[in-house]
């Protein structure tokens, strides 16, 4: 795209003295060829349009005629300088240019001076020799060469205007109509905005999978035959449908990629088996979907390294009142200890107890009760409005005087929970532990880059189907089922050269897919900071009694071979090599330590707990 910009420019470059205003106009664009400054906006386009219908509009400009005087009208605005060489009242060229960041900060003064220096130096060839005029809307620009040049940047502007033959006269600004517009950018420019559709770009693919499926085409017979033969299925425009998804063929080569796009991906967040078969469902349909996306999941090697093995908790759990509107009840919690990122080190969770709708704000140590109030504020309160409660934990900074009259004053109650009951405010604490464990899935080695995935996650997390309310928090809140990311009818757009533009993703998808692999290349080496929860796999060698089995560890590790079956995962897939132990229990045997004599003891303070130290000799 940058290099079709800098085409472009060149082209008008090439006509720019029959353009007006050049400089001012392409402005914009030029701003753009900057290292790392593209961003097309409304600005850029309205700039690119005003230069087309320069270049289709015929100019007309006089021939120079030697024998006879030229006259200069120059004038200068906030954002740029424009003149026009003139003779006899007609048009012989333009001149405009932008001006840089440098000069937009000089004085009126020094823009009109600036203006008539460069117009001259411009029109070198006509002028030198003969005289001409210029005109100006600074008065006291008349007086120039009279003046006490009092500056050096005006002593080294008027320099430049040695050897030339001119006076110099006022012309109010409202009669100086042609070189003020040169110098302005107009402000009524018509906009042909053009939206911009991600759809499936491996469409050919699929669609000759399901030619060459037997079944599938035997659908689409029947359906031809008879449109409500096939209950649940639709062929329109060439492709067959399920109740609104598309219908690919199970022996599908794409049906691995759509796992990996709809698990393994920033917004997949590698989920579950139930959440991931509901974010694709949504999109596609095939024949035995569910079985293939459970062995997926079940064998994905992040999934089994960094997740937590669930089990019910013990004791009853006391729940709270079911909300009747959403983001009337709403419960709050932190999670802290993470690295530093940016400057931030903690995430605030505030979670709509009614549609689980949820938001991960991060905070920057040390934070305050104003400090979280008015991140709550300008996160929260203006999207939608002052709860009516709000659950969280006896953390001291709610226990504040600030936070207590803020609620008071805003009619909000405070629930606390119940001393050694942490039940009561679960729901945040399983919040909490899905964003831990999405972090820990995408920054296991990098974990001071958590900041970067935060978005995702609360993406992720808002757009992932709840058992609980069998709708997505989006869909709650807004009303409206999550964006597919599919799409495969043509006649979208109406214009047949915009539709095969779009065919591909939007830039930030094509991005997502690009930290994909590099993710799971780091995810095949193992973290110090953020440790993996399993390590493997290793082979079973024996089985120790009833509860121990012996594994076949790799030569050199520090652990003994031998484990309770409560520290043990069953691996699940293919797997060609054996896992690696971390680099805290792997190593040669000679680089293990024997202690050989204790040489002295002493006892410290720690924590307001007095702790005994030994020191050993090691052999």
């Amino acid at each position: 795209m940058l290099k079709e910009l800098g085409g472009f420019l060149g082209l008008t470059g090439y006509y720019r003295k029959f353009i007006r205003d050049y400089g001012k106009i392409a402005k914009p664009l030029t701003e753009l060829t900057k290292k790392d400054n593209f961003s097309w906006g409304k600005e850029a386009q309205e700039a690119f349009e005003m230069l087309k219908v320069k270049l289709t509009t015929a100019p007309v400009l006089a021939l120079p005629d030697f024998t006879k005087g030229f006259v200069i009208e120059c004038d200068a605005s906030g954002i740029g300088i424009g003149a026009i060489l003139m003779q006899e009242k007609k048009p012989v060229a333009y001149f405009s240019k932008a001006l840089g960041k440098r000069n937009l900060a000089k004085s009126a003064y020094e823009k009109e001076l600036m203006a008539m220096v460069l117009a001259i130096k411009h029109w070198r060839p006509y002028l030198l020799g003969r005289k001409f005029v210029v005109s100006t809307d600074q008065k006291s620009l008349k007086q120039l060469m009279q003046q006490r040049i009092v500056t050096a940047e005006q002593q080294n502007w008027a320099a430049k205007l040695i050897g030339y033959d001119f006076d110099i006269v006022y012309k109010q600004g409202k009669l100086n109509k042609g070189a003020d517009a040169l110098s302005r950018m107009g402000e009524e420019v018509e906009l042909m905005a053009i939206a911009s559709y991600w759809q499936w770009d491996q469409e050919q693919q699929w669609l000759d999978e399901v030619k060459h499926d037997e079944k599938l085409q035997k659908i689409i017979q029947d359906l031809q035959l008879d449109p409500v033969s096939r209950p649940g299925f639709e062929y329109r425009q060439g492709v067959l449908l399920y109740e609104g998804r598309l219908v690919i063929a199970s022996n599908s080569a794409l049906i691995p990629k759509l796992l990996q796009e709809f698990h393994s991906t920033p917004q997949g967040g590698h989920s579950g088996f139930y959440k991931t078969y509901r974010r694709v469902a949504a999109n596609v349909y095939w024949v035995g979907m569910k079985g293939k996306i459970q062995e997926f999941v079940r064998s994905c090697d992040v999934c089994q390294r960094q997740k937590y093995l669930t089990s019910s908790p013990g004791g009853l759990l006391q729940p709270l009142p079911i909300p009747s509107q959403i983001w009337e009840d709403i419960s709050i919690d932190f999670i802290t200890g993470l690295p530093k990122s940016k400057g931030y080190e903690a995430i605030l969770v505030v979670v709509d107890r009614l549609s689980k709708y949820s938001y991960f704000i991060p905070l920057k140590h040390p934070y305050t009760a104003r400090s979280l109030a008015e991140v709550f504020s300008k996160e929260v309160t203006k999207l939608h409005g002052i709860p009516l409660s709000i659950v969280s934990d006896r953390d001291p900074i709610f226990m504040s005087s600030f936070w207590k009259e803020l609620f008071k004053l805003q009619g909000t109650q405070l629930k606390m929970s119940t001393a050694y009951h942490p039940e009561s405010d679960g729901q945040t604490e399983v919040v909490n532990r899905c964003l831990e464990t999405y972090l820990r899935c995408f920054i296991a080695d990098q974990p001071k880059t958590w900041i970067h995935w935060v978005h995702w996650a609360e993406y992720w997390f808002n757009t992932t189907f709840h058992s609980a309310t069998e709708k997505t928090p989006f869909e709650i809140v807004y009303g409206r089922p999550v964006p597919v990311m599919t799409r495969w009818l043509q006649g979208e757009t109406r214009v047949a050269a915009v539709q095969r533009d779009l065919v591909d993703r939007d830039e930030c998808l094509r991005q997502l897919k690009n930290q994909l692999l590099k993710a799971q290349e780091r995810m095949k080496h193992q973290a110090d900071k953020k440790p993996a929860r399993y390590y493997g796999p290793y082979p079973i060698v024996e089985r120790i009694g009833a509860v121990a089995y012996r594994l076949k560890l790799p030569e050199g590790s520090r652990v003994h071979p031998v484990f309770h079956v409560s520290l043990l995962k069953k691996a699940v897939g293919q797997y060609h090599e054996e896992g690696e132990l971390p680099d805290s229990l792997a190593g040669e045997q000679t680089e293990m330590y024997e202690p050989e004599a204790i040489l002295a003891t002493r006892k410290v303070q720690q924590q307001d707990e007095e702790v005994k130290q030994v020191l050993v000799h090691w052999k």
